[in-house]
């Protein structure tokens, strides 16, 4: 059990350490696949995969048997049945869009991160008082951006949290000063871009966190 527990903080220490990750949703998922390698080819190593389709969970399952993998997150879970899916599949950490008491104890019991997403400073420190390590700020920019996320943090510095939702590649750097953990990127990563493009994208996006000290 405890070497389950070390294995759970190394990688929310990873998520932390990255301060990058992508998030995939299924607008065309016979190319995310490829949109996965390209990302990864530019730096990216987190990626977010929305588990909205059928056909996202089998792109997860075949993502997660691959060497040398980026780290998977399972987004968009709602329900403890999607939850075992994604994990079954190889998930490595289950993102949540709401706050669910039910995917605490699952993932509790799996021995899995669990991230919870929260839009106002309540909903934040409601998941932070379930013992969620990483609370995600979504969508983040709407929000009011990273002023935003300094108004959460300002009084509750020990919350940990990680920003996406909206959120440009040249904003990255404003949002880690502002406090955020780590920052999601979505379309910005690949909207209207090939595979050589996205790559481009991606070691932009990559560069802006390694300006962050």
């Amino acid at each position: 059990m405890e070497i389950k527990k070390e294995i759970k903080m190394d990688t929310i220490a990873r998520i932390c350490s990255e301060k990058l990750f992508a998030v995939l949703r299924a607008q065309e998922p016979q190319k995310t696949e490829a949109i996965i390698d390209s990302l990864s080819e530019g730096g990216i190593n987190i990626i977010e995969i929305v588990i909205e389709t059928p056909e996202m969970v089998k792109i997860l399952g075949k993502i997660a048997k691959k060497e040398n993998r980026p780290m998977i997150m399972a987004g968009g879970i709602i329900t403890q049945r999607q939850a075992q899916i994604a994990i079954g599949s190889g998930a490595d950490v289950i993102v949540s869009p709401v706050f669910q008491m039910n995917l605490v104890r699952l993932c509790k019991s799996q021995q899995i991160p669990l991230i919870m997403t929260a839009t106002t400073p309540n909903e934040a420190y409601s998941a932070w008082k379930a013992r969620t390590q990483l609370i995600k700020i979504s969508p983040a920019n709407p929000m009011g951006g990273p002023e935003y996320i300094e108004d959460i943090l300002r009084p509750m510095k020990f919350i940990n949290i990680i920003a996406a939702g909206s959120i440009k590649i040249e904003d990255i750097t404003s949002y880690l000063y502002a406090g955020a953990k780590a920052v999601g990127i979505g379309r910005a990563l690949y909207k209207d871009a090939d595979l050589n493009e996205i790559t481009k994208r991606a070691r932009i996006a990559r560069e802006k966190v390694t300006q962050y000290k």
